[in-house]
Order: C-alpha cells, then sequence, then structure tokens
C-alpha cells in the first residue's frame, strides 16, 4: 500500500513538473516520413522509428529540468543489406533537423593501442561540422551589414575622402590662417568636401549598378603560409591528429603577411567580404553555440558496424582479429554518454544520437558486446528492393537518376525522355542481375544507367555539331534498353564485370 502511495506520489510530481508545449512549426512525425519519402523509396518501418527518435528530442528539449538529463536519446541499428537507403535515411533526417552529422565506418577505428583512429574522432569531426553550420549561419546574418562595410572600403580606394587639413596643422597653422584670410580658405575646403561627397555618391551608384565590376584595383591580401600540408602528418595517429589541430589554430593565429594584387572589382569584393565577415562574427559565440548544438542535436552515423561484430564476440569467444571487440569497448562509453575533449572545449555525449547500420550478412546484431547492444534498444530491418522500388527510384524522388542525366544533357541543349516501357525495363534488368550476381540496391541503377547512355553521354557534342541529332529530342525506348543490356544481362559472366 505505501509503495503505491509513493508510485502515485511520484507519477503526480512529474505531471505537475513545468512544460513548455512544443513549438507548432515543428515537423511532426507524420511530416518527417512525408519529407523523407520525397528523397527515399519504401522502408516505412525505419523512417518511422528515426521520426520518433527526432521528435523525441524536441520533447526532451522541452521537459522540465530535472527530468531532461534523465531522458536518454533513442539509439537505432539499421538492419539491411548495402544500397537500400539506410545512409540516405540519416543523412536526410540531418538536414530536416538542421543538426550537425556525421558519418563514420566502423571499420576504420582501431582498439586502443592499435595504429588507427581512435572512436573519440568521431565526436571531434561532429564538432567541427556543427562550428562550420554555425558559422555559416551567423555569416548569412551579417552578410547584408558587411555588404555595406565592402562597399565603404571599395569607395575609399576609388575616391579617399577629403581629410580635414585644419585638424592637421595644429595651432601654428590655425595662427597662420587667421592672419592670411582664414575664412577663404574655410570656404574652400567645405567647398571642396562638397564636391567629394557628391563625387562619393556618384561613385557609390556606379558601384551598385556594377559598372565597375571589371575595373582593377590593388588590395593588401593576407598570404597564406601553407601549413596545412605540414599538420597532415598528424592525421593517421589516433589521439596525434588532436595536437595537429591545436598546432593548426597557432599557426593560423600568427601575423600573416600582406601582399599587393591587382585584382578586378568583382574579385576584390569577396575578399574584402570575407575579411568582413570574419571581423562582424564572434567566434566565442560561434563555438558556445556548436558545442551546445553537438550536445543537444547531435547525430552520428556508425556505417558498417557489422564489421567489428564477430560472430563469436557476443558468446565471449575470441575471433581470429582481436581489435574488433576492442572498438567495440571503446565505442560503449562514447555512445553511452562519456565527456570528449576536442580543441574547442570538453563536450559530453549523452544525449548525441547514434544511428548505426551494418548489413549483417555473417555477423548477427546479438553478435556484438552485450553492453552495445543495450545502447541502440531500436533495431529496425530494412527491406530489400523489389522491381517495382526500382521503377519508383528512377521516377519519384526530386533527385531521381532519370531527372539528373536530363538536368546534364539541358546543359547541351537535348531532352532526354524516357519511356514507360523503357523505365520499367530498366527496372526489371536491375533487379535481375542483383538476384544473379550481387545485391547492392539502388546502386545498381547506377551502373545500368551509365552502360546504357555511355555512347550517348560520350558523342552527344558531335552528334549534335554533325547533325544526326535534329529535333534536340533522344528518347530512350524499351527496344533500345533491351539492345544495348539485355545480351549483358543475360550472361551471368559478363554482368558481373559490367553491371
Amino acid at each position: 500500500m505505501k509503495k503505491d502511495t509513493q508510485d502515485r506520489t511520484h507519477q503526480d510530481e512529474v505531471r505537475t513538473a513545468p512544460v513548455k508545449l512544443i513549438d507548432e512549426q515543428q515537423l511532426t512525425p507524420t511530416q518527417i516520413v512525408e519529407q523523407l519519402d520525397k528523397y527515399i523509396i519504401g522502408q516505412r518501418d525505419a523512417k518511422k522509428s528515426v521520426a520518433i527518435a527526432l521528435r523525441n528530442r524536441l520533447r526532451r528539449q522541452n521537459v522540465s529540468e530535472e527530468l531532461r538529463d534523465e531522458i536518454m536519446p533513442n539509439n537505432i541499428i539499421m538492419i539491411g543489406p548495402t544500397g537500400v537507403g539506410k545512409t540516405e535515411i540519416a543523412r536526410r533526417l540531418a538536414k530536416l533537423a538542421r543538426a550537425p552529422f556525421v558519418k563514420v565506418e566502423a571499420s576504420k577505428f582501431t582498439e586502443v593501442g592499435y595504429v588507427g583512429r581512435d572512436v573519440e574522432s568521431m565526436i571531434r569531426d561532429l564538432v567541427e561540422q556543427s562550428v562550420a553550420m554555425v558559422r555559416s549561419e551567423k555569416t548569412e546574418e551579417v552578410r547584408e551589414k558587411a555588404a555595406l562595410l565592402v562597399e565603404e572600403r571599395l569607395l575609399d580606394m576609388l575616391l579617399p575622402p577629403v581629410n580635414d587639413a585644419d585638424e592637421a596643422d595644429g595651432d601654428a597653422g590655425k595662427e597662420a590662417m587667421v592672419v592670411s584670410g582664414g575664412e577663404d580658405k574655410d570656404g574652400e575646403k567645405s567647398l571642396e568636401r562638397e564636391i567629394n561627397r557628391k563625387s562619393r555618391q556618384k561613385m557609390l551608384e556606379r558601384l551598385r549598378s556594377g559598372r565597375m565590376e571589371e575595373r582593377q584595383i590593388e588590395i593588401d591580401v593576407s598570404s597564406d603560409g601553407g601549413g596545412g600540408g605540414m599538420m597532415q602528418i598528424f592525421g593517421p595517429l589516433g589521439q596525434m591528429e588532436e595536437i595537429g589541430g591545436i598546432m593548426q589554430d597557432l599557426m593560423n593565429g600568427m601575423p600573416r603577411k600582406k601582399k599587393k594584387r591587382r585584382l578586378t572589382i568583382a574579385e576584390a569584393r569577396k575578399f574584402l567580404e570575407q575579411e568582413e565577415v570574419q571581423k562582424l562574427i564572434d567566434m566565442d559565440a560561434v563555438v558556445k553555440e556548436a558545442l551546445r548544438k553537438v550536445e543537444e542535436s547531435g547525430i552520428v552515423f556508425i556505417d558498417e558496424i557489422d564489421k567489428i561484430a564477430a560472430p563469436t564476440t557476443g558468446s565471449g569467444g575470441k575471433g581470429p582479429d582481436v581489435s574488433r571487440e576492442g572498438v567495440q569497448r571503446d565505442l560503449l562509453p562514447i555512445v553511452e554518454g562519456s565527456t570528449v575533449a576536442t580543441k574547442y572545449g570538453v563536450v559530453k555525449t549523452d544525449h548525441v544520437l547514434f544511428i548505426a547500420s551494418g548489413a549483417f550478412h555473417v555477423a548477427r546484431p546479438s553478435d556484438l558486446i552485450p553492453e552495445l547492444q543495450g545502447r541502440f534498444p531500436i533495431r529496425v530491418e530494412l527491406k530489400s528492393l523489389t522491381e517495382d522500388d526500382f521503377y519508383l527510384i528512377l521516377t519519384q524522388p526530386r533527385n531521381a537518376l532519370i531527372k539528373q542525366y536530363r538536368a546534364m544533357l539541358m546543359t547541351e541543349g537535348i531532352d532526354l525522355e524516357f519511356t514507360d516501357e523503357a523505365i520499367r525495363e530498366i527496372a526489371r534488368i536491375a533487379a535481375k542481375v542483383n538476384e544473379t550476381v550481387e545485391n547492392i540496391g539502388a546502386r545498381r541503377l547506377h551502373t545500368i544507367l551509365t552502360n546504357l547512355l555511355e555512347e550517348l553521354m560520350f558523342g552527344i557534342p558531335e552528334m549534335v555539331t554533325d547533325g544526326r541529332i535534329t529535333d534536340r529530342t533522344v528518347v530512350i525506348d524499351g527496344g533500345l534498353v533491351r539492345e544495348k543490356l539485355g545480351k549483358v544481362a543475360a550472361d551471368r559472366d559478363l554482368s558481373q564485370y559490367i553491371l
């Protein structure tokens, strides 16, 4: 009875704790899935899981402070063959959330003590992405003000303002002016300033109209010392890459030599805008905001996690590569929440969302060490793509391959058209080759379309000039697809090397 009373009291406390309602402008899980549908065909279960995870992150940020730190992210493992949309789902999700995102390959990491990247480098990469994202946002905010300052600098170079000589001459000069007609000189100076002001106004109008973009001026440009090449030595040495980053920052902080260059006003405007933007942006505020974004909304996508899961790891045995389980144990504290030192400051990973993926052909998710399995509570299986899926992939997404090829040939003045029969034939061949050779998912469409359009993409400029294409329209029909690809698709040995 006493325990029931305590439970009810605790529930009442949670219920009455102050909360903020989520802004109506934020995407709902249904809207997130609809946005993902524009780029990824099928895989409804995976889309629902990531949509819920993204919405739960938003919910956590709006609950009371005493509970906020207790709510852990819904880390996800996506299981499915290559080319079915695992990486694309995570990448598009990060864009929708406007969140820092980094994709890493689990197979590139090695156990501490071995030569290779340490697992903490994924968080350092995430912080770099976040700093770049926030800097870009702040740049857009100050770009308009920076453009005005650049105009002033260009104007000063083209037509310097008249200096008040009276102030520079000192008391002796003033006494001399009073003795010998100072009032006339003062009037001449005022007239000169007025003429200068009007001239600068006309020059400013010409600058803004773009009539002076090709005129050359001489400006001071910072010369880069090219120290970056030396710093790259530290890249693959795990912990040493942090030292390389610090040394790079020290070198960047040193005064750079200036050299004069003659540039057109259009080119000079870009250099000057970069300098003005740098002056207007508060980098301390940028770093602070970037670190907050990483901790509250960062997303890390760990691909090929099955490559570090030996088939015997889960049952306590040792596989042929002792580093596999070591990488998992190094990964565990990062995923469950730890503190990582970066060159911008300390970052906590407690609320970073981790999405892992793998084909799991040999190993299974249960072959991961139990502690790591527990940190990925949500598992989603992505289905292999069918012939109908391939047809939809070729036609529906905003970035569909057929749309990409059409856009490229538009630059040559050619309208490329695919008949419905041709698209269905391409989808059929893709599904057949994936079944008989190796299932590489939607990536098979790239190889098939490349082979189908190879001669056209190679010879199109000459075809236009020679008059072989007169109406500026090229139609790809089912017969042409079968003629080009039928023999290759039927021969297993050929399709293995060509498709």
